[in-house]
Formats: structure tokens, sequence, C-alpha cells
């Protein structure tokens, strides 16, 4: 694996990475998806450091592959559920994380239906003056920076899989679909996918993409663009990564209808007709069939890379784990 050079002490937003951490990122990632294909899928990298995913909202993929990613560096885990902790009885957050601290954790892994909390509790560890590292997993409608990681890591390895690399983006026209609005993982894509000279497309009604999103271009490599409509978005794109409608985030009738929803702004091959002849489609997850995209579409291999960014989870997560813990030891 590549020599440890980083010097960022949390990971927390995508909004100041520059092309060298990005770069930092898909090369050590790489190194440990060549670990994991191999019959032994542990390196001692972590070894005798404690990583606690403490995840104050429910997550399947984004927990689990920290998890196991910590696991693979020979880190020892600590996960919580905020069901059956100390805070149905009244602690507070920061009183939970000093907790964890107190435990020996080296690392701690946030996510919060909040935005915001893991940037508290890094300033906390900061004030206190411990060697403690916070790892955003993802916080309200704020970022979510290791999604946003694994989806340049899927797109880059598709472009070359033996040197990903930022500069691969070059010129490609990329779609995001869907829910922007209350989405995390597109706040931090719009940062990673306009760190370079590429196009990228926003596309969702109006409700669900308030032209205050055009800000996010401002002063940026890349190209940002909006559109209220599909067609625009997806003609000659690369590719089309569609979003998850986020009911459980809407606090007002944002849309008349799933059905019509999908009329308008589901991806089908149909709709595809009008990309690239060799378009790749992405989905964070969860996904609703039939909702975003088709679910035949989302199971073809042809097309889909939604399994592809599961399996790049895990290689970047302990990517992002060596990055900011592998200076702790000793």
């Amino acid at each position: 694996m590549p020599a440890n050079t980083w010097s960022r002490h949390h990971i927390l937003s995508l909004a100041d990475f520059t092309t060298n951490e990005y770069d930092t990122v898909l090369k050590t990632a790489a190194s440990f998806r060549e670990v994991l294909s191999r019959r032994t899928k542990k390196v001692p990298t972590l070894q005798g450091q404690v990583v606690a995913n403490l995840f104050f909202e429910p997550s399947t993929r984004t927990r689990s592959s920290f998890e196991i990613a910590a696991k693979r560096l020979s880190a020892d885990t600590l996960n919580f559920a905020s069901a059956t902790s100390s805070m149905t009885k009244g602690e507070t957050i920061l009183d939970t994380a000093k907790t964890y601290l107190a435990m020996g954790t080296d690392i701690m892994v946030i996510r919060h239906q909040q935005a915001g909390v893991p940037q508290a509790i890094a300033q906390e560890m900061d004030n206190l003056g411990v060697k403690v590292s916070v790892l955003n997993a993802g916080d309200g409608q704020h970022e979510h920076p290791s999604q946003a990681l694994l989806d340049l890591f899927t797109i880059c390895t598709l472009l070359d899989i033996n040197n990903p690399r930022l500069e691969l983006l070059r010129g490609k026209k990329i779609a995001i679909i869907g829910d922007i609005l209350h989405s995390r993982v597109a706040r931090s894509n719009i940062w990673s996918l306009t760190a370079i000279n590429a196009e990228l497309h926003l596309a969702a009604p109006p409700t669900l993409l308030p032209k205050f999103f055009a800000d996010y271009g401002q002063d940026r490599p890349g190209k940002l663009f909006l559109h209220w409509e599909l067609e625009s978005a997806l003609e000659n794109a690369d590719f089309v990564m569609t979003l998850r409608l986020q009911k459980e985030r809407m606090t007002a009738h944002l849309l008349p209808s799933l059905r019509e929803y999908h009329h308008l702004f589901g991806i089908t091959r149909s709709q595809l007709q009008l990309c690239n002849a060799n378009v790749k489609v992405l989905h964070p997850g969860p996904v609703n069939r039939g909702v975003e995209i088709s679910s035949d579409l989302m199971d073809d291999p042809e097309f889909s890379l939604i399994q592809n960014q599961v399996t790049s989870g895990v290689a970047v997560r302990m990517a992002l784990l060596y990055l900011i813990g592998s200076g702790k030891t000793g």
C-alpha cells in the first residue's frame, strides 16, 4: 500500500478537498481492493486501535461497510445503537462520545440525522486535546463524504482499473437525478465531481431542486447545470446517478405521486437511449425499485454499477480509516 503522507485529521466534508487528497484516497483504495481479492483479506495496519461506529440513525450499507473495513485493518470495533443506549435515559451526544473516548476509541465514525453533529464531536475532541479522529458517515442534509468517494472510486476504476485518478473525469458528463434537496450524498458528490473539468448536471422537479444549488458551482473547475426536466440532463451523459426519494425527510407535499415522479424522472432503458452508448447507472441505496429506477435496469450488469458501489465501499472506507488512523499507531 502507498506510504501515508496524509495530513487531514478528520474527514467531515469534501468542500475543501484537494486534487491530491482525492487521488490519495483513490490510490489507497485501489491498493486495498487488491488486498480484498486475496485469500487472506486482512492486514495489521490498525492493529490495537479501536474504531467506534456511532450511528444515531439507521443504516445498512454504510455501517456494515465501515465495520468490515475496520476489521480488515485488524482494528477492534465498537458499535453504538441509540435505541439501546443511555441516550434513552437522557445522556447527551457529547457525553456519549466522551464515554467512547474513555474506552480508548481512536476513530469515531459518526452518522446523525442532524447536520453538524460530527463536526461538533470533532471540535470537542480537539478541545480536549486528544488524538481521536472523526469521520462523517452522513449528517442530516449536509454531507456524506465516504459515499461520494466510493462513487468516485467506482467511476474512476471503470475508466482505468489499474490507476484510478481524478483527471479521468475530464470531459465527462455526469447526471444526478432525484431528491437533491434532501440528499447529503448529492452535496458531497457535487464537491467531488466538480473538482476537475467535468460537467455535472442536476435534474429533479423544482420542489426537489431549488435554484440555490447553482451556487455550489461557483469557483469550481467543473461546470454545474440545473434542469427541471430529465431529457436535457441525460443527453449524451456518460454516467447517471439516481437518488432515493427521502420521504422520511419531507415535511411537505413536494410530489403529486410516486407514479408521476417515476413517469417524469424515473430512469428506464428507454430514457438511457438519450445517453452515450456506454452509459453506466449508479445509485447510493437503498433503492425504491420502480420509483427512481426500473427494477430490471437496476439488476442489469450491462448498465448498473450499483453492486460495484457496495463492493467499492469497503475498499474506500478501509482507505479512509487507514489514512486518518495509521499515524496513531505507536
